[in-house]
């Protein structure tokens, strides 16, 4: 027996809508800041802030990347997807943590000839200011992006709002290097803040790429979500009913949750129906967007607390597969 929450296809349209206009405004911020940045570089000739602009190529591309896949993710499930296309969101947020690494090697690669051939820079105030002018766009978007992110709980725009946030710290790193190049006149300064920047860059791309590889290993839920569906169980344990197998995995926004429920060998198959019933809408309830799938067995049977592929025995090993839920004796 299994079922899914109710206006699970209006309510993914209606995200999928949602999601879809944040992506085209980060494509618009990243535009305007590639622009805004190139013009500083222009003006100063600052490879800290050519850098900067090169990252903002990279949040374009991701930008474009994060719109076609959150369209694919928004698609009702198909004959050929029966459980939706929301691990598309994963492809996204990957290919953007891989383009993060790419455009750290880059920055690296430019800034270290300036070590032994420096150049000095000009029209700093000019160019500090349109620079700055930059970073403030992608903090509003960054902001946006993050809440929206958490909102609808969506790895895409979250990756996306990281990303920004990183460039907005990168330009204010840039911005303190060209100050002290300024004031002090270390034109090796430029790089060594270039360099800084790349490595906090690869840091972030990496934790991006281990984010998303994670969701397309189909990990399970976060624990706090799999609390909630324990203090479910234990609402329903009385008149000799117990819960075991429990096995839970995310896709993107959607939450998959396959359990066994033991029952009385006497009981109807009409009771033990409103039960599975009455325990899913719970976990629905607690978990919106989830899909449960339910398994009546008499608890008294031979094989009742045994699942193919789990561990046997009641330790916390087989919990932690599937095996018996701690509560219920």
């Amino acid at each position: 027996m299994g079922s899914g929450s109710g206006g699970a296809c209006v309510d993914g349209a209606v995200r999928g809508r949602s999601l879809t206009r944040f992506a085209w405004l980060s494509i618009a911020a990243a535009v305007t800041t590639i622009a805004l940045k190139l013009t500083a570089w222009g003006l100063t000739g600052s490879v800290g802030l050519l850098s900067d602009a090169m990252e903002s190529g990279v949040n374009l591309t991701g930008a474009v990347i994060a719109l076609v896949m959150l369209t694919i993710a928004a698609r009702p499930e198909d004959s050929e997807h029966e459980f939706g296309h929301s691990k598309a969101e994963y492809f996204s947020s990957g290919a953007e943590g891989a383009l993060i690494l790419a455009a750290a090697g880059a920055m690296i690669a430019t800034a270290v000839p300036r070590f032994s051939n420096p150049v000095p820079l000009e029209s700093l105030g000019a160019g500090a200011a349109v620079s700055a002018a930059a970073s403030g766009v992608n903090l509003a978007v960054a902001i946006a992006l993050r809440r929206a992110g958490r909102r609808y709980d969506s790895i895409t725009l979250e990756a996306d709002a990281g990303h920004l946030m990183t460039d907005v710290l990168t330009s204010a790193g840039v911005l303190a290097g060209m100050g002290a190049v300024a004031v002090k006149g270390w034109a090796w300064l430029d790089p060594v803040v270039a360099l800084l920047v790349a490595l906090n860059i690869l840091r972030t791309g990496s934790g991006i790429l281990h984010r998303s590889i994670d969701g397309l290993m189909d990990s399970s839920i976060p624990e706090e979500e799999k609390n909630l569906i324990m203090l479910a169980f234990d609402r329903h344990r009385s008149d000799g009913i117990e819960f075991h197998a429990l096995r839970t995995r995310r896709a993107g926004s959607r939450r998959f949750v396959s359990f066994h429920v033991l029952v009385p060998g006497d009981w109807s198959v009409e009771r033990g129906h409103l039960l599975l019933e009455s325990v899913e809408e719970e976990i629905r309830g607690e978990i919106p967007g989830s899909v449960v799938f339910t398994h009546i067995e008499p608890i008294g049977g031979a094989s009742s607390f045994v699942e193919p592929g789990l561990s046997p025995d009641g330790g916390p090993a087989a919990t932690a597969a599937g095996g018996r839920i701690p509560g219920g004796g």
